[in-house]
């Protein structure tokens, strides 16, 4: 088992920046990928990016890259997602996911941690 929780949420005007933690535990060495996803009100689940742990070769979507930057501390079991110029459209839950497996589904998620982008 792997658990996840995230941190550095919160309220920030349109324009500023946040960095957000996700700090793994339990089996961390199983883990192969790391993700951050997101979701607002009434909205899907959205993919933002992803890092290898081994590699740490990343993916980003294109609704954030240029914006946001994925990076890993596997020292420290952590992932950290840098969000800069963020907009009100960026307002939503952001989650944590880990995956032991090269490729497919994310097996565990976090709690999540609200981001706020204020007008």
């Amino acid at each position: 088992q792997v658990q996840l929780v995230e941190s550095g949420g919160g309220l920030v005007p349109a324009g500023g920046s946040l960095r957000l933690s996700c700090v793994a535990s339990g089996r961390t060495f199983s883990i192969r990928r790391m993700g951050w996803f997101r979701q607002a009100p009434g909205k899907a689940r959205e993919f933002l990016s992803s890092i290898d742990t081994n590699g740490g070769a990343t993916v980003y979507a294109d609704s954030v890259r240029g914006r946001f930057t994925i990076s890993g501390d596997n020292a420290k079991n952590t992932v950290y997602l840098q969000m800069d110029n963020l907009k009100p459209e960026d307002t939503a839950v952001y989650y944590c996911a880990a995956r032991i497996s090269t490729i497919g589904t994310y097996q565990y998620w976090g709690q999540g941690t609200q981001v706020t982008v204020s007008l």
